[in-house]
């Protein structure tokens, strides 16, 4: 199964690998545009059933990463547009992942004087700004007619983007994000309508879906991940809020959800694919890299209907090739992940140049 192709909505696959969500910030220090790195980074991938790009701001106050690229600019636009076009031209498919950071973000990573949240609770750790590493600040709260402009954010992003020429979109609902704050218990103590925590999630994916078409927008979810603060320990709430979060989607039949959890048979994975209704890629985690043979096995037990890699696609450009052949794979050189530049991003030898 893993190398015939599927159809996710209106996005077409040629096979059942999907290069996961990774970030690499190479979009330059500060004006989030893809230039001729990022366009040969996701070309050379282009055999992968599907590309999703990193996270990716659709508004500046949502950037959470120096060189991390945004969707609101005519330059990103166009920037982008360059990727998609060499994606084309190559065969493949690719969606972009929309991403607000949320508290995980700095004043001086985002540049509007703060960071939000929905509710103001820092989350724990560090975080890199211009001027080297800093506490996670304090965010403001968010109120409801700021809410309501970053839903029409992400919608604004998502037209940006199909106007790049993605095939699609892919909400950021995971890993302590934004809209995984509002998911989580431990960052969401509203007492308002946002206290029904997956309502932030279903509003912003349906403005998406309004904006765009629902057969081109899917969402990623990372139930009980516990990372970043965006904690959810308590088993049964996290049933709970992930199938009502579901039953909300639902109607919109999605092109696909995107569920990250170390366990894919587990009770919510298996509740929140029955409710959504929609394919579902899936992802085994950060814990340790996906396997061919794992990959294998997700499908074959039933378990998703496409599969999410990130490291090898990082060091395999030809992974699709390799897998399907069953053959050698390159290393990931772990210090080249964020570090900027061509070396352990663009310079990974295909099969076809260690012949």
């Amino acid at each position: 199964m893993l190398f015939t192709p599927l159809e996710l909505g209106s996005i077409k696959l040629r096979n059942r690998l999907v290069m996961a969500p990774l970030t690499r910030i190479r979009a330059g220090q500060d004006d989030g545009v893809p230039g001729d790195l990022l366009v040969e980074y996701y070309r050379q991938r282009a055999s992968m059933g599907l590309i999703v790009t990193e996270g990716t701001w659709p508004v500046r106050e949502g950037r959470t990463w120096i060189g991390q690229p945004g969707i609101e600019t005519a330059e990103q636009v166009a920037g982008w547009r360059r990727v998609t076009d060499a994606v084309h031209e190559a065969g493949g498919s690719i969606v972009m992942q929309i991403m607000h950071g949320g508290r995980i973000s700095h004043p001086a990573v985002g540049g509007t004087g703060r960071t939000v949240a929905p509710s103001s609770l820092a989350a724990p750790g560090e975080i890199r700004t211009p001027e080297g590493k800093a506490d996670l600040p304090v965010p403001h709260a968010l109120t409801t007619a700021e809410i309501a402009e970053i839903v029409a954010g992400f919608a604004a992003g998502a037209r940006n983007a199909i106007a790049a020429g993605m095939d699609g979109v892919e909400i950021h609902g995971a890993n302590g994000y934004l809209i995984h704050q509002f998911l989580s218990p431990a960052a969401n103590v509203r007492t308002d309508e946002y206290a029904d925590r997956p309502r932030f999630a279903v509003e912003v994916v349906s403005a998406v879906a309004a904006a765009i078409g629902a057969e081109r927008t899917g969402i990623r979810l990372s139930p009980e991940h516990n990372i970043q603060g965006a904690l959810e320990t308590d088993p049964a709430d996290v049933v709970t809020t992930y199938t009502n979060l579901a039953e909300g989607l639902a109607p919109m039949n999605l092109a696909f959800a995107d569920i990250l959890h170390a366990d894919p048979s587990s009770e919510v994975v298996r509740k929140l694919r029955s409710a959504i209704g929609a394919p579902a890629i899936v992802n085994t985690g950060f814990g340790t890299p996906t396997t061919r043979e794992e990959a294998v096995r997700l499908l074959a037990d039933g378990l998703g209907d496409a599969v999410a890699v990130g490291r090898a696609a990082i060091a395999n450009p030809d992974l699709a090739a390799r897998w399907q052949q069953d053959t050698h794979e390159n290393t990931p050189d772990h210090a080249t992940f964020y570090v900027g530049g061509a070396t352990g991003y663009t310079d990974y030898p295909t099969l076809k140049e260690l012949a």
